[in-house]
């Protein structure tokens, strides 16, 4: 699988601040199908056990990242 991500240069990337509260869990559902709609995902499952609070899974069929992306 070829690279897909590009670096950003230093001066960039030490600009950018990463990460997310997590508010609720329909916040990391909505993160979640976004990047499996962002990989181009055709089919797409989300698993719920107790209203997010206990488990939330979501699979997809998108591409995925190679070994040097991750």
């Amino acid at each position: 699988m070829p690279d897909i991500i590009q670096l950003l240069p230093d001066h960039v990337a030490n600009q950018i601040a990463a990460g997310e509260v997590v508010q609720r869990p329909a916040s990391v559902v909505k993160e979640l199908l976004e990047n499996a709609i962002d990989a181009k995902s055709t089919v797409i499952t989300l698993v719920l056990k107790d209203a997010g609070k206990t488990l939330i899974q979501v699979t997809d069929n998108g591409t995925g990242m190679s070994p040097a992306d991750a």
